[in-house]
């Protein structure tokens, strides 16, 4: 059974920076990709970026362009996100998730992803 685990959330001051991991166990192979999405308190969750553990090609969402980097360790089946110039909107529980599907590039609708993990919160404030 696939198990993620986030971590690398907490609080932040807008400009700042912060690196959240996705730790995966369960699996072996390269069936898979795994996106981060993200729910600010009374608004929807929404995609942020993904990654196919095939070929390493990413999709992030256009508004997050220039700011946010995902990245994998594939030994250590981990997907990281790199959040830099981090502003207040950017406050919310961020969840990784993963799909058991053979293919090379990801999409970031959350209705694809089969397992989640439990979330890590960011928050950007003074």
């Amino acid at each position: 059974q696939l198990q993620l685990v986030e971590s690398g959330g907490g609080l932040v001051q807008p400009g700042g920076s912060l690196r959240l991991s996705c730790a995966a166990s369960g699996f072996s192979s390269l069936n898979y990709a795994v996106g981060w999405f993200r729910q600010a308190p009374g608004k929807e969750r929404e995609g942020v970026s993904c990654i196919t553990f095939l070929n390493g090609r990413t999709t992030i969402a256009d508004s997050l362009k220039g700011r946010f980097t995902i990245s994998t360790d594939n030994a250590e089946n981990t997907v990281f996100l790199q959040l830099n110039s981090l502003k207040p909107e950017d406050t919310a529980v961020y969840y990784c998730a993963a799909r058991n599907i053979l293919i090379t590039s990801c999409v970031l609708r959350d209705s694809e992803y089969t397992y989640w993990g439990q979330g890590t919160q960011v928050t950007v404030s003074t």
